[in-house]
């Protein structure tokens, strides 16, 4: 338990929880303390229950971890009855039940986060089976499986990639260095094209090798179909042969049997077939539906880790003894030892399985049978192609056999000649060891007399020049043999360029005419380019001043344009003027008193008479004011100091009220007393 505790304080002092516990605040901890504890690693498992626990009900917390725990697949130590126990342990924060619940989920916290983010897209919703006959639901609850199943197969392609080594780091480096090989071969392409252009005609011979590559193209697709036409023609001849093979098989089975072995024969195939079909084909078949089922719900699962595994397979070997358990129990109560019943059964139940045994040997006897078949076809085609005859048979086996054989006993001499050959020269190994030994103590002894005459490796300075002479000797001879070989390069080199020269001859004699014709043409095509030059240079100083020309003629027109728009303007505007001034005239001139008030001159007159009343008004009032200013003022200072008066009586009655509250002062008589 302390284990336990140690292990839960470390993680809670790591990211991202950074409690800074130790072992005796961990265990100070109270129930509501622990519980948002508990919640708080909940929710880094799973966002959604990142939630202050004082904010809900005590039933809705309990509810939503419990809820999470079944995701995750955690299960309580003790057995099925301690359920109720645990959920009490939940609800009052016990630390019997907090403590293995946190060692549980900090052990293995990032595989608990990829559970219980498979678990909100995997989860399946179960919807009742009388709405699902409505087809909208239908409809939309396949459709939710067909998602469910593509993230599936999604989530697996990413685990994949994830296992695959592949980083983004290494691909963007990939990517990089592409980029950097497409810039250069950008660069380089651009290099060729501008070699390219300076050489004469280089669009023909650009067309011409696009051509050739096309023709190179079409024939490596043409190797290629002629290499598959071989590969089915081959596979005909194998048909063929085959079913000459068979042919010929037939043909023999017809002519050495009757016709009741062959129907004999039809008989026992066809029960076989029959029982294939009838019995055995369809039992595989029930089985692999239902292993099909069961790997299909494994896979609809979430993933289980390896103690879950091992949980299962110690649940399954239980079950399984017990199965066993039980069919013997059922055995010793129904079917007693001297029951003929039970024997028959225990036959016919062997006979079957003796039935079924011999079954798979045929089957497996006749998959054989054809897969040797196949190969001897196979070896047959093989020695036809290499040796190109037909298999021997016959004398010319015979002949074969004794070729061999006589073949053998020569490989059995050679082979004792080798071993003789191998065993002396082990013995020349041998001997030349020993010699090397009496070499290297007569070496010793000379050594030893060499020091004791004072001129110690006098024999070795003595090998060693015959060594450098020897080396010497070689060295002269190699020069020798180059010098040589350098005068025949020479000779061969110069033979080479005398016959090159006679060949090329008529070819240089052929290219100075060409030369001579190209300068004479070079010579014309500049003239013809200064003509050229020459007539476009006064066409273009032409052009030039038509264009100057005509642009001062467009600057001119657009001005007339302006000036044309700018007069109408001003007429429209003049008109307007005159029309005004003449309905004006009219109105004012006009005997009626109502075309005479729509004048301006009467409107202008009306609001003219009305603003200098307004200001003769507000003169008067401003007249009054000035009048009435000393009065108003006094009076206003003689309200503020009334107000004043009524604050400071306000204050006096408050500390009267306070007094009071101490004691009473009663007047009589002309005296004053207080009263506590």
């Amino acid at each position: 338990m302390g284990d336990q505790i140690q292990f839960i304080v470390e993680k809670l002092n790591q990211e991202p929880f950074r409690k800074n516990y130790n072992l005796i605040t961990f265990d100070s901890l109270g129930s509501t303390q622990l519980l948002q504890l508990l919640s708080d690693v909940l929710g880094e498992i799973d966002p959604k229950h990142a939630v202050d626990i004082r904010e809900e009900l005590p039933e809705q917390t309990v509810k939503r971890m419990l809820t999470l725990l079944g995701i995750l697949k955690y299960k309580p130590p003790g057995s099925a009855s301690d359920l109720s126990a645990f959920r009490q342990g939940l609800v009052t924060g016990s630390k019997p039940v907090i403590h293995p619940l946190l060692h549980w989920l900090l052990q293995k916290t990032n595989e608990l986060k990829k559970r219980a983010y498979l678990a909100r897209f995997l989860v399946k919703l179960e919807v009742p089976a009388e709405f699902l006959h409505d087809d909208t639901v239908a409809d939309i609850n396949k459709q939710y499986e067909e998602l469910m199943e593509a993230f599936k197969s999604l989530h697996k392609e990413c685990e994949q990639l994830k296992t695959s080594g592949l980083s983004t780091a290494e691909i963007r480096r990939d990517i990089d260095a592409m980029e950097e090989e497409k810039d250069q071969l950008v660069k380089r392409v651009e290099r060729l094209k501008k070699r390219v252009e300076t050489v004469q005609n280089h669009p023909r011979i650009l067309e011409i090798a696009r051509q050739l590559r096309i023709e190179k193209e079409r024939e490596e697709s043409l190797a290629q179909q002629k290499q598959e036409q071989k590969n089915q023609l081959f596979h005909a001849e194998q048909r063929l042969q085959r079913a000459q093979l068979q042919l010929k098989e037939m043909l023999h089975a017809v002519v050495d049997s009757k016709p009741e072995g062959l129907m004999k024969k039809l008989e026992e195939e066809i029960n076989f077939n029959t029982y294939l079909v009838t019995e055995k084909l369809p039992r595989e078949l029930e089985s692999k539906k239902n292993s099909t089922c069961i790997l299909q719900k494994v896979a609809a699962e979430p993933a289980m880790s390896q103690s879950d595994l091992s949980v299962l397979e110690s649940k399954i070997n239980e079950v399984n003894a017990q199965m066993n358990q039980l069919i013997e129990k059922r055995m010793v109560k129904y079917e007693p030892a001297n029951s003929k019943l039970s024997m028959y059964r225990q036959q016919a139940s062997i006979m079957s399985r003796k039935k079924e045994a011999k079954a798979e040997e045929l089957q497996a006897a006749k998959e054989e049978l054809s897969s040797v078949e196949k190969q001897m076809q196979q070896k047959t085609s093989q020695a036809h192609e290499l040796e190109g005859s037909e298999v021997l048979k016959g004398d010319e086996l015979k002949h074969y056999v004794n070729k061999l054989r006589s073949k053998n006993t020569f490989y059995k001499k050679k082979r004792l000649e080798v071993a003789e050959i191998t065993a002396e020269y082990g013995i020349l190994q041998r001997t030349e060891e020993l010699l090397k030994q009496r070499h290297e103590a007569i070496q010793q002894q000379l050594q030893a007399i060499e020091d004791k005459k004072g001129i110690s490796g006098y024999s070795y300075k003595q090998e060693e020049l015959e060594r450098v002479s020897a080396v010497k000797s070689e060295i002269d001879e190699m020069k020798g043999q180059t010098l040589d070989n350098m005068s025949e390069m020479v000779r061969n080199l110069n033979s080479m360029v005398s016959e090159k020269k006679a060949s090329l001859a008529p070819v240089i004699k052929e290219l100075r005419q060409l030369r001579q014709k190209c300068q004479e043409l070079t010579q014309e095509c500049d003239e013809k380019k200064m003509q050229y030059n020459s007539c476009a240079a006064g066409l273009e100083s032409n052009r030039s001043a038509l264009e100057q020309e005509v642009k001062g003629l467009l600057e001119e027109c657009v001005q007339e344009e302006s000036n044309y728009h700018y007069i109408n303007c001003m007429k429209r505007n003049l008109e307007v003027q005159l029309q005004r001034a003449k309905e004006e005239m009219k109105a004012y001139v006009s005997s009626d008193p109502q075309e005479r008030r729509k004048a301006l001159r009467e409107q202008y007159t009306r609001m003219i008479l009305e603003q200098e009343n307004l200001g003769k008004k507000l003169r008067e009032k401003q007249k009054v004011v000035r009048e009435n200013h000393a009065a108003n003022m006094k009076q206003m200072k003689m309200w503020q100091d009334f107000e004043q008066l009524m604050l400071c009586k306000k204050e006096c009655f408050l500390k009267q009220q306070n007094q009071t509250a101490i004691g009473q002062v009663i007047q009589e008589g002309g005296k004053d007393r207080l009263v506590l």
